[in-house]
């Protein structure tokens, strides 16, 4: 494997690229190792020898000792603290569908370590997406429905997953190398769990280094709030990796969603990243603010042997999908392999001030049919035109996956980097 200083090397011969130096993941150390798990299902956890099951009222501590499982709904309430020990593992039962709600006022300290990390994974030895149900944070951080009041209960107790508030720099704990497999459950008649759910969650709250596996729900939800959130792995989700509404201002950095042809959902509402000021118009409040999402070094890809077949087929679509009075400012980040790269809102009118909410800057588009499209619109020029000026420093290519990245097919040592040298000898706008 090609290591980092040999890239920084070819990077510093470049001098007329330096718009393209810095995309995807980047940094002098591949912060994947170690912590990460791309085959989970390959894993051996061991049995659980602990139960965690009803209210957590006091402060309470889970041992890296022992081996939990979460039966049922477990609620952490009346403002107590619930920490994690590092290499703790945290099993979500199947059978009664496991899922631990950090309820407004309580918080969470799960604060693994990088040869360490906190698992809440599946007890099944064949494990599947959906398999429990997932982690819920509720914080008192604005929201843009009426009242700043939500709700998130699917078959939760609705007294206890309230969240909202005027809190802007509301602090719910920390959540940092942890890993969240096989979550998302799928309640009857209504709709699937997701691996993270953040609602109403304030700035002061840290969340980085977590990774979502085969959610059969999104693996991350982010309803409401004020956050910053770096270094989120998502992988092969069925449904969303990154899903934000309800006017959350978020700052999301170094963050990859890998994406299946054939695991991941084509049905409406599943991409890498959904971008929406509300879920119902009648319930939002547009005196507040609309969701704002600003984005850097993200590496958003479609895992296939053969991506131009699969897009044939119908089993890809776009990557980003932004509805309408939604904001997205993303920057030095790859979109590889969808149908196509970004689809707006088709409400939403290709104007100054709209193009203004909804930018893209030295961009790495490849492997896509498409680059920014509007919704149900077969010509789209004016809009590739526009984000292929010059001055974005935007890039597109038609590389494999396997010559874009380095080793990213090696489940021992993954490394998803691109081979930087390759793609700014090749880059330039259209």
């Amino acid at each position: 494997m090609k290591k980092i200083t040999q890239i920084i090397c070819i990077l510093l011969t470049v001098t007329s690229m330096s718009a393209q130096q810095e995309k995807g993941i980047m940094g002098y150390n591949n912060w994947l190792n170690n912590w990460t798990e791309f085959k989970p299902n390959k894993v051996d956890y061991g049995e659980a020898n602990q139960i965690l099951a009803g209210n957590i009222s006091v402060n309470t501590k889970l041992m890296k000792r022992n081996v939990y499982v979460l039966q049922g709904n477990v609620y952490v309430t009346n403002n107590a603290v619930l920490t994690i020990e590092p290499g703790t593992l945290i099993i979500g039962d199947f059978e009664t569908k496991g899922t631990l709600v950090v309820t407004k006022g309580a918080s969470i300290i799960a604060d693994g370590l990088e040869t360490d990390p906190i698992v809440f994974t599946s007890n099944r030895s064949q494990k599947k997406a959906g398999d429990w149900g997932g982690l819920v944070i509720l914080g008192d951080s604005p929201i843009n429905k009426f009242g700043n009041a939500g709700s998130y209960n699917l078959d939760l107790d609705p007294t206890l997953t309230t969240y909202g508030g005027d809190n802007v720099a509301g602090n719910s704990g920390i959540l940092r190398f942890v890993r969240i497999e096989f979550a998302g459950k799928k309640v009857k008649g209504l709709d699937s769990f997701n691996g993270l759910t953040v609602a109403g969650v304030g700035n002061k709250t840290i969340i980085e280094n977590v990774m979502v596996s085969y959610s059969g729900g999104n693996s991350f939800a982010f309803y409401g709030g004020d956050l910053n959130a770096t270094k989120l792995v998502s992988y092969k989700s069925i449904n969303d990796d990154f899903k934000f509404t309800q006017g959350v201002q978020c700052r999301l950095y170094n963050s990859l969603a890998i994406r299946s042809s054939y695991l991941s959902s084509t049905k409406d509402g599943s991409r890498c990243m959904e971008v929406r000021t509300y879920d119902k118009k009648s319930e939002t409040d547009f005196t507040k603010k609309p969701t704002l999402v600003v984005a850097s070094n993200i590496t958003m890809l479609n895992d296939s042997e053969n991506i131009k077949a699969d897009i044939q087929s119908g089993l890809v679509k776009e990557a980003i999908y932004v509805a309408e009075t939604a904001s997205l400012e993303m920057k030095r980040s790859v979109i590889s392999g969808f149908n196509p790269a970004v689809l707006l809102d088709s409400k939403t009118e290709i104007n100054d001030a709209n193009l203004k909410k909804i930018r893209f800057e030295e961009m790495y588009f490849n492997l896509c049919n498409g680059n920014i499209f509007t919704e149900y619109n077969s010509n789209n020029e004016d809009l590739e035109s526009w984000y292929g000026n010059s001055v974005f420093f935007n890039v597109y290519s038609q590389s494999d996956n396997k010559e874009t990245f380095i080793d990213i097919f090696n489940p021992k040592k993954p490394d998803f980097r691109l081979q930087l040298g390759k793609i700014t000898a090749s880059s330039g706008n259209r």
